[in-house]
């Protein structure tokens, strides 16, 4: 039997709690680099965090060559307000990233703040080793 790693826990109870300690939030996943899932949100089934992780994976690239493009220094924060809620992409690190979804009543202020402390968290965690069992644990 493997041993999981101890930031491997630490990585998931901190996503758990931000969507549970966030009002608004109702789902979240994190991307690797290569797109692929590497944590959910509980209450996420595999399928919808697959398409959640997907649609991240696809909106945040477009948003990294729009960075390139125009000289900007990098992604922080992309942002799709629909009509009953939100999507929010922000990076972690080593171009993993963060994908939340929110209702429209939320307090977008509040969220993006608890987003960027999030990320901060995620980014002091995140090795490469990590990032592997992550997305092993996700495969199962």
């Amino acid at each position: 039997m493997t041993q999981v790693m101890p930031q491997t826990h630490d990585f998931n109870w901190l996503l758990a709690n931000f969507v549970r300690s966030t009002d608004g939030v109702t789902e979240t996943v994190a991307v690797s680099s290569d797109g692929l899932l590497m944590a959910m949100s509980d209450g996420l089934g595999r399928n919808g965090a697959e398409r959640l992780a997907a649609i991240v994976s696809g909106v945040t690239s477009l948003a990294r060559s729009a960075s390139r493009q125009y000289g900007f220094a990098g992604l922080r924060l992309v942002m799709i307000e629909m009509g009953r809620g939100f999507l929010l992409m922000s990076a972690i690190s080593d171009g993993s990233c963060l994908g939340v979804v929110a209702t429209s009543d939320c307090d977008l202020g509040l969220v993006g703040h608890e987003i960027a402390v999030l990320c901060d968290r995620f980014g002091g965690l995140l090795t490469p080793q990590l990032v592997a069992e992550l997305k092993s644990q996700a495969l199962t």
